[in-house]
């Protein structure tokens, strides 16, 4: 039987790819962006909102928690709501006018600001920062980069960051901190206040940071249950369906890993939220169908490739699935998925972003990965410019420029696993070549014409607390080929 559990983040080598639209993944929303996507949540659809915005965010927000007694003890704050805009490379920014608390629409964040400021912020994977977690902590929620664009960040007084767990049980003992990346180093700092949604943490400074929780009792989580409809040319009828927290980061990494599979995927608008807690479940469905694996663990360790159940229905719909705890038989949600819902709406989108491309005449190396990433399958006679590979002396140079925090690059932004790095440093005993090593693993790792400099520096750039010099060197790379 075919087992679709997810694999660990040591374990995987696969690359984490940047949030752009691809032509492997098609969304029912329809909406036409030149800019990367942000966070690939998805959410009900009857309460999506169209906020005003140059880009439309509708399929940024998070999934609204259904949870009864949670809404009994969130606390209405009378926080400003605001719509961010969304930039380039998966980051909002939202400018606030003066004093005051704000909440984003878009990613449930409260900013405390002091003065009128500019912030940019994105959502990041745990997968990432979740081997910092030790002695019981668990995240609880998404994990955070943010910034105040040319301004102190003392501004930025407190943040409340939400989170995904179910307060309404009085007896619960938990208690919130935040894991915060400080110089490339994890720091485990207290919350000020918790409520049923938010975190509050008062800002030391500006880096990765994100909700974290320990507790002594089980507790219960507000979770999502994804569905995807593979998109064939014959009718058939396969599906993914994943389970997950309810948070933008997990949702992230789901919506990355299913557009970056070699089939194209639809994914099925239902209600999907519920409850989950740490156990099996099964997935039952009417009429019978093929399901794959028996039952899958909902799990809160930090995951770069989710489980999935594999669906697949020989006759056509309707269908109902359901998802049931494995032991107690208990059904936790349910769905029906009917013809409407498997209809792909979107099928001339790529080909619209790839026109609109043609008429650019830019071909600068900054460019050509969003290009190239975005017209994957150039069956239609789109021609783009080779840029070459970075290359081996490039790679030393980065090499030398880096400092203490090399390890944490090798395995955070170059996706290497720990006993490639074992390897690495058993085989090199000068530092500098154990650096460059990484590096050229990262390389040879990539399909060519995916390994550029500009690649490189859109992969190092997950790391906040890179030298700057590291940054500067890759950018001087870039200018000096345009410039060429």
């Amino acid at each position: 039987m075919k087992d679709n559990a997810g694999t660990s983040t040591e374990e995987s080598s696969e690359e984490e790819e940047e949030e752009e639209d691809s032509d492997g993944f098609a969304e029912k929303e329809g909406v036409e962006s030149e800019e990367p996507d942000v966070e690939g949540s998805c959410n009900e659809s009857e309460s999506a909102p169209q906020p005003d915005a140059e880009v439309s965010l509708a399929k940024d927000v998070p999934p609204k928690p259904c949870c009864e007694k949670c809404k009994a003890v969130q606390q209405s704050q009378g926080n400003e709501l605001v719509t961010p805009r969304r930039i380039s490379k998966g980051r909002l920014q939202v400018q606030l006018e003066g004093e005051g608390t704000y909440e984003c629409s878009v990613t449930g964040l409260v900013f405390e600001v002091s003065e009128r400021v500019l912030i940019r912020y994105s959502v990041l994977s745990w997968s990432k920062f979740g081997m910092f977690l030790r002695d019981s902590w668990r995240f609880a929620g998404p994990i955070f980069n943010v910034d105040c664009v040319n301004s102190p960040s003392s501004i930025l007084t407190s943040i409340q960051f939400p989170h995904f767990l179910c307060l309404a049980d009085p007896d619960s003992e938990m208690t919130f901190s935040v894991l915060h990346m400080k110089d490339s180093c994890p720091v485990i700092e207290p919350s000020v206040d918790h409520s049923g949604s938010h975190v509050k943490w008062r800002v030391s400074s500006l880096s990765p940071v994100g909700p974290i929780v320990q507790s002594s009792k089980p507790v219960e989580h507000h979770g999502v249950v994804l569905v995807y409809k593979e998109l064939a040319l014959n009718n058939s009828y396969s599906f993914r369906i994943y389970l997950a927290t309810n948070n933008s980061s997990d949702i992230k990494d789901i919506w990355k890993e299913v557009r970056c599979a070699n089939k194209r995927y639809l994914k099925v608008e239902k209600p999907p939220t519920c409850k989950l807690d740490e156990k099996r479940y099964r997935l039952m469905s009417e009429p019978e169908g093929d399901i794959s694996p028996a039952d899958l663990p909902f799990t809160l360790a930090v995951t770069k490739l989710k489980g999935y159940f594999e669906v697949f229905f020989e006759q056509p719909p309707p269908f109902k699935v359901s998802l049931v705890e494995t032991e107690s038989d208990k059904t936790v949600w349910s769905a029906t998925i009917r013809e409407g819902d498997c209809v792909d709406n979107t099928v001339e989108k790529p080909r619209k972003l790839t026109n609109n491309r043609k008429r650019s005449t830019s071909t600068s190396e900054e460019e050509l990965p969003k290009k190239r990433r975005r017209c994957a399958d150039e069956s239609d006679g789109v021609r783009t410019v080779q840029v070459p590979d970075v290359s081996s002396k490039q790679l030393m140079q980065v090499a030398k420029l880096q400092g203490k925090e090399w390890k944490q690059v090798a395995i955070g932004c170059l996706d290497l696993s720990s006993k490639e790095l074992d390897d690495i440093q058993a085989s090199e005993e000068d530092v500098d070549m154990q650096r460059f090593k990484a590096l050229e693993r990262w390389k040879t790792g990539r399909p060519n014409g995916q390994a550029t400099v500009t690649h490189l520096l859109m992969s190092l750039q997950e790391l906040d607390d890179l030298p700057s010099k590291v940054l500067k060197t890759l950018q001087d790379m870039i200018d000096n080929k345009a410039a060429e």
